[in-house]
């Protein structure tokens, strides 16, 4: 059987951790940005984890990480 290849979106946009879960960037801080609180725009600054119901869904799209 052949070698999976890896998504390479999903390379370019999580990270798997030492622990193995998987680190991702918030969404929506690209505009209207003026609309949303400071609070809020400093909460999206922070990464967050892919959740435990999208992990086996990730895990098929990098393989070998």
């Amino acid at each position: 059987m052949p070698k999976m290849k890896t998504h390479k979106g999903a390379t370019k946009r999580m990270k798997v951790t030492g622990t193995g879960r998987v680190k991702r960037t918030k969404a929506y801080k690209s505009h209207k940005l003026e609309v949303k609180s400071a609070k809020r725009k400093r909460s999206l600054r922070q990464d967050g984890m892919v959740s435990s119901a999208d992990r086996r869904r990730v895990s098929k799209l990098l393989p070998y990480r």
